[in-house]
């Protein structure tokens, strides 16, 4: 590999993740030599960059599109002019699009081309008085080029504009300047367009004032009653994911119809690629009911005048929300879309805001390239049913919980780990979302025990993804002995946490279930209590555990007849002894050393003699494994009929009549 298509790279890396410079997958960068141009691939985030997600084009046939005649019509000359492109490509396509604006890189003559879409440029760029601003802090260095759509036209059009610019100065500009959409910067070193880059931003900054103090605004529980409505409002057959923000710049913009206005509409292509053209303002808001009667008022509105369901909303008060088919969608949205209220702000600073207009608007919003890139950025599996849910798993740090959370990421659920064990849990969330996937994991120190602690579990989590379709009731505790050695206090414990803390997460769990289903009442949701083999017989000197997990199963059963109207199933997995999880194998702690120190295993003398009088114990010779849990979890989840049920999962070691 050139040594230069590394330096394209990392050039590319150290601006895409920096959200001043580029948001989501926008943006493109290019290194060409005599004969090849290398440029990112259509869809492909800069953050994300490697050599797999570059494009190799023969320079030659590329000048085909320079001097090439195509149609009139619009729609017929793209796809013309797409076809031209592609045959430029060097080698197997491989499902690769170079980027639309290739020829762009192609026409401007240095090695390295870097098309970014900086915040603070481009509040310059959607200003009123962009151009001559322009000329102001830059004068002739920078050719600023009128707002043209994207594609062809704008290819010819800057072609223009370089000739003319070339033929006064004797070479071509390293800056341009696309009014209304970001700026290119070019040079035979990525150093230097470092440096470029950075004295652009300083020059600006010296004229605009940067952004500064801009705090973070608390979530308002009222939102709790809020979210988990919208979501099902907003979403079709499988639920969305809202993502919140809230702060004292986004403040400036909802306290009334006026300002709202200022981010109202879209300045740039890449606020129409992923927020749409249009945005849902909410103005009542002292209460949820009134929040939820608003926006039912004005949804079928706004879908009657736009055609489409809303993808950004901003409720007076509270914030600025997006839903997205997955949590990358939502986050990448509300991105986009602070972005843009960033952009507002500092438009405004330089003689007032220019918006796209309606014709510019609709010819991006129709434009098959950007179809295109949406689709490449919104790919889910759509097969998959558990796709995009919502999961909430207790206990979810170590053990079965920790391989309940992560076989549930794995099936594309976001997944909350709920555990005391903070450390555990946070790095388990952060080991599952480092994965390149659509969803994600966070984990949220927890006590079952305390209602109010759960109360706050079921509130991030619907601050956090928007609702809630699944928790999984599996933290509990065992302390084993018999009425000798079991004092008051342990009972109480034990009874807190596997009997109180399973209806605590019932109990509020359930709210926002039943808010989700009352908007669509064909819709499910699952509370699955994580029981025992002794919550279905009798376990010698285990009274605690065994009477709470007898507790646990009536609350099952009584929790389904209360929660059957809202589509709640309630069922409970009472699964044999999973001999590998901390609970039985803690070397201090763990059960086969209780009931070795107890006494509990007759005659035994060693841990191993304890193991094997229990894997005697089941028909099957085996204690029970993760995968068995997780094939009668996804049985529950999948069903429609059953609820109230009590699943054993023990190797035919306890048998029901």
């Amino acid at each position: 590999m050139k040594p230069e298509i590394n330096e394209l790279i990392e050039i590319s890396k150290y601006y895409g993740v920096n959200k001043e410079y580029v948001i989501a997958g926008g943006g493109n960068t290019s290194f060409k030599d005599n004969e090849t141009i290398w440029i990112k691939a259509s869809g492909k985030a800069l953050a994300e960059m490697n050599e797999e997600g570059l494009v190799a084009l023969n320079r030659e046939r590329l000048h085909i599109i320079s001097t090439g005649t195509y149609s009139d019509d619009s729609v017929t000359r793209e796809e013309q002019v797409k076809e031209d492109l592609f045959r430029s490509i060097i080698g197997p396509v491989n499902n690769k699009r170079p980027s639309v604006e290739t020829s762009l890189h192609e026409i401007i003559q240095y090695k390295f081309v870097v098309h970014l879409h900086p915040t603070i440029i481009n509040g310059l760029l959607c200003s009123r008085n962009a151009k001559s601003l322009s000329q102001k802090l830059f004068g002739e260095i920078v050719l600023f080029v009128p707002y043209t759509d994207p594609g062809y036209t704008l290819f010819k059009k800057l072609e223009s504009e370089i000739l003319s610019y070339r033929s006064k100065f004797s070479h071509d500009p390293q800056i341009i300047f696309l009014e209304n959409h970001g700026s290119f910067v070019g040079a035979d070193t990525t150093d230097e367009i470092k440096k470029i880059y950075t004295d652009i931003i300083h020059k600006i900054k010296e004229q605009i004032p940067p952004l500064s103090d801009v705090e973070s605004l608390p979530y308002n529980p009222v939102l709790n009653k809020v979210l988990p409505t919208i979501r099902i409002l907003l979403s079709g057959e499988q639920p969305g994911v809202i993502r919140f923000r809230n702060n004292s710049l986004i403040a400036r913009f909802y306290q009334n119809q006026q300002e709202f206005h200022k981010i109202s509409l879209p300045l740039t292509p890449d606020i129409i690629v992923y927020c749409k053209t249009r945005y849902l303002y909410i103005e009542q808001s002292s209460t949820a009911e009134k929040i939820l009667d608003s926006f039912r008022y004005q949804l079928p509105h706004f879908i009657s005048e736009y055609g489409y369901l809303p993808k950004v909303f901003i409720i007076k008060d509270m914030g600025v929300f997006a839903i997205g088919e997955t949590f990358v969608d939502a986050e990448a949205c509300i991105n986009v879309y602070e972005d843009l209220i960033k952009i507002s702000y500092y438009a405004s600073l330089c003689g007032g805001i220019k918006f796209l207009i309606p014709e510019q608007v609709e010819f991006i919003d129709h434009w098959e390239v950007e179809n295109y890139r949406r689709q490449v950025e919104q790919t889910t599996d759509s097969g998959n049913q558990l796709n995009n849910k919502i999961a909430i798993v207790t206990g979810g740090a170590q053990g079965f919980g920790a391989g309940i959370a992560e076989s549930l990421f794995r099936l594309k659920m976001n997944v909350v780990i709920a555990d005391l064990n903070e450390d555990t849990g946070k790095s388990l969330a952060a080991a599952l979302s480092s994965a390149k996937s659509k969803n994600r994991a966070i984990f949220v120190r927890t006590d079952v025990a305390d209602a109010g602690s759960v109360k706050d579990l079921i509130a991030v989590t619907v601050s956090e993804f928007g609702g809630l379709d699944i928790i999984v009731s599996n933290a509990g505790i065992l302390k084993a002995g018999g009425l000798e050695e079991m004092d008051a206090e342990t009972f109480s414990k034990t009874t807190e946490v596997n009997y109180n803390g399973y209806f605590h997460c019932a109990k509020y769990a359930s709210e926002v279930m039943k808010l989700q289903n009352q908007e669509k009442p064909g819709y499910y949701t699952d509370i699955i209590q994580i029981n025992s083999k002794s919550g279905l017989r009798g376990s010698n000197r285990n009274f605690a555990y065994s009477g709470a997990k007898f507790g646990g199963i009536g609350l099952t059963q009584s929790f389904a007849m209360e929660l059957a109207p809202f589509r709640i199933k309630v069922n409970s997995i009472c699964p044999g002894n999973f001999y590998e999880g901390p609970l039985w194998s803690d070397p201090h702690n763990g059960l086969f050393v209780q009931y070795l120190k107890t006494g509990k295993v007759p005659g035994a003398k060693t841990i191993e003699d304890v193991r094997k009088f229990y894997e005697d114990k089941v028909p099957m010779k085996r204690g029970c494994k993760l995968e068995d849990v997780m094939k009668a979890l996804l049985y529950i989840i999948d069903q429609k009929y059953e609820t109230g049920q009590a699943v054993p999962v023990t190797g035919g070691q306890v048998m029901l009549g």
